[in-house]
């Protein structure tokens, strides 16, 4: 069987698994799942995305590729355009530079910048919008990848994130990808992510 690459736009309020398996959800309106996108069998996501977050997944059946672009010890970046609540100075993202202590453990530091806001196409729903709070957009490049861990790290130095985006994993980009949308990887891009 040959191997199988393709990059997926998460929208938001998508589970980053194929099946609903939560015991909890029994009897009420199911959650969407990759399955509704993707018609494609036995490929997983490299990562994960959380259901309130949304952006680029790389899904794949090669589970060499899983491990290796999953593994923190191998440092890919991952790129996360974050909205935060609040205008955060430069003194206040310093500790996300220099790595910030969290409940499991410091993290690894991060490339941290205010960014203007980003051409994104509309979240459904939109963020809650509060006029008298305003929000700051940032690009955060990380080398790990922990559960819930922008979120943590902004929540952590006072700034809770809105919105969050993945545009970018180990060099491999939304490019022109939409919210639900997917697309083989090209051979450049293939070539790329192998000789990672």
């Amino acid at each position: 069987m040959s191997n199988t690459y393709l990059l997926f736009y998460k929208p938001y309020n998508v589970l980053c698994q194929f099946t609903d398996d939560n015991p909890h959800t029994q009897g009420k309106s199911p959650r969407e799942t990759l399955k509704k996108y993707i018609p494609i069998p036995s490929i997983y996501p490299v990562g994960r995305l959380d259901r309130d977050s949304e952006g680029l997944l790389l899904l794949t059946n090669d589970g060499l590729l899983q491990h290796r672009l999953s593994d923190p010890r191998y440092r890919h970046p991952r790129t996360y355009w974050v909205q935060v609540e609040g205008v955060p100075s430069p003194n206040d993202i310093t500790p996300l530079r220099q790595g910030i202590k969290l409940k499991d453990g410091k993290t690894r530091p991060a490339q941290v910048h205010i960014i203007p806001e980003p051409d994104l196409p509309e979240r459904n729903p939109p963020i809650r919008y509060r006029k008298t709070v305003p929000t700051t957009w940032l690009e955060i490049i990380l080398t790990e990848g922990r559960n819930r861990q922008v979120r943590r790290m902004t929540a952590a130095v006072g700034y809770p994130t809105l919105r969050l985006v993945r545009v970018s994993l180990a060099g491999l980009g939304l490019g022109d990808l939409k919210p639900g949308e997917w697309r083989d990887l090209t051979p450049e891009e293939l070539s790329h992510i192998l000789t990672l």
